[in-house]
């Protein structure tokens, strides 16, 4: 590990939870990021007069159990030593029978009854105060920070924003600094993973003159999009109880509402771990990069892949670091960007108790964001799900008390992988770290 990053940990030894406390929105009036406009044809969403989903219980166990409900079309949200727990519906129910997975089900309205943001969960972010609150710190930052949208939904109305650390370029200026990219929300009900990318954010704007963040700051190029899918965060709590609702907005007929933007992107697009039906919660879409989030991101990575060399995104819920491969079983290919990715993922747990494995050791996946950005693009790529461990201590939903621990347990991470932006591969240098040896979690939103 370099001298700074051996500063960092030194420094960020001594923070706290309480020390990443929400605070109220920043004045936006003299800032005027860019907005990035779409003209769409297609419908857009409306809510279905009814939910018809089912909470899902299947009693199977391994990763060739998991990945057989998940191909039936089910969403696994939860896993215990013997079941799965997940989103589905009654077609999907008589999959399961004709395999012979014993199950129960019950409504998805039965299974969940959160409001909509109490006033005790007041602090996470909704799409207008997260956009006046990203305005907030580029006025805030000395000219550190610059705003701009990747791209938009299928509602027309809300930018996927960028906030962008560069001491040298702009909004979306050239830069030849080593790059790194955080993002959040690609799933709609997973809103803690708003929060973590801009706390992250907003740590280093109100920390950007301390010595060993002033020191990374000056050689990184650091993106963080809180939030991939505003349309759907926006739907999950819009009508006073929360949805659960993973997808984005897409009107598919039928009273389906959605695509898992997290099934949509190019690399083995359509393949296991995803549906090809509509009302399933991991629905792929007509076709890969189908959904204007997607065609964002994609569109963001490539225009910097000269630069960019990490992409963590964060998801919720069940404490694990996952990275390639999703879409298959077994380790990479390449031997030394395995050994990288296994000393990245095993220096992070150590510091926020999470279990690092690829992502396949849950089930198989396809058509997910870090299976794309490694496998076509060679870029390090990480998939953090956030706390709580499982549905019962909060699931999706775990209340605004979350918000300050889960980002303090993050943190160190989040400048690790920020410090080894120049080049991933050094992580495998011996660090002389203990490694952690966390329980194992139920899952959440993958």
């Amino acid at each position: 590990m370099k001298p700074i990053a051996l500063a960092l940990t030194a420094a960020l030894c001594a923070l706290t939870p309480a020390s990443f406390a929400a605070e109220a929105s920043f004045d936006a009036k003299s800032s005027k990021p860019a907005a990035f406009k779409f003209e769409r044809k297609e419908r857009v969403a409306k809510p279905a007069a009814e939910d018809d989903r089912l909470w899902i219980t299947a009693t199977v166990s391994g990763a060739s159990g998991r990945t057989a409900v998940v191909n039936a079309g089910i969403s696994i949200e939860e896993i215990a030593a013997d079941s799965v727990g997940g989103v589905g519906n009654a077609r999907m129910t008589q999959r399961l029978t004709r395999l012979g997975i014993p199950f129960k089900a019950v409504p998805l309205a039965q299974r969940f009854h959160a409001e909509d943001f109490p006033a005790e969960d007041a602090a996470f972010h909704n799409y207008q105060r997260l956009t006046a609150d990203l305005q907030g710190l580029v006025a805030a930052s000395g000219g550190l920070a610059s705003l701009f949208s990747i791209g938009g939904g299928w509602q027309g109305d809300k930018q996927i924003w960028c906030l962008r650390l560069n001491t040298t370029a702009k909004g979306e200026e050239k830069s030849n600094k080593p790059a790194i990219v955080y993002m959040g929300t690609h799933h709609a009900r997973e809103h803690l993973s708003t929060e973590v990318p801009f706390l992250l954010a907003k740590y280093l704007v109100e920390n950007r003159d301390k010595p060993e963040i002033a020191g990374l700051l000056a050689k990184r190029d650091v993106y963080i999009i809180p939030m991939i899918n505003p349309d759907g965060a926006e739907y999950d709590i819009a009508t006073g109880q929360y949805r659960m609702h993973r997808k984005n907005t897409r009107d598919n007929g039928g009273g389906s509402v959605g695509v898992d933007l997290n099934r949509n992107y190019g690399y083995h697009w359509g393949e296991g771990g995803s549906s090809g039906e509509p009302d399933s919660d991991i629905y792929h879409g007509p076709s890969a990069f189908s959904e204007p989030e997607t065609q964002a991101v994609k569109k963001f990575v490539e225009d910097r892949l000269d630069t960019l060399k990490i992409l963590l995104t964060f998801h919720s819920f069940s404490e694990l670091i996952l990275y390639p491969w999703g879409h298959k079983n077994g380790p990479l290919d390449d031997t030394k960007a395995q050994t990288a990715y296994e000393t990245l993922a095993k220096t992070m747990a150590q510091w926020n108790g999470y279990t690092p494995e690829h992502s396949s050791d849950l089930y198989i996946a396809s058509g997910d964001t870090t299976d794309w950005a490694w496998g076509a693009h060679k870029i390090f790529a990480f998939t953090f799900e956030l706390t709580p461990k499982s549905m019962w201590d909060g699931g999706f939903y775990p209340g605004a008390g979350a918000i300050s621990s889960t980002f303090a347990a993050n943190l160190k991470p989040a400048l690790y992988l920020l410090d080894l932006a120049d080049d991933p591969y050094r992580a495998s240098a011996p660090l002389g770290l203990t490694r952690a040896q966390p329980s194992n979690p139920t899952t959440g939103g993958r």
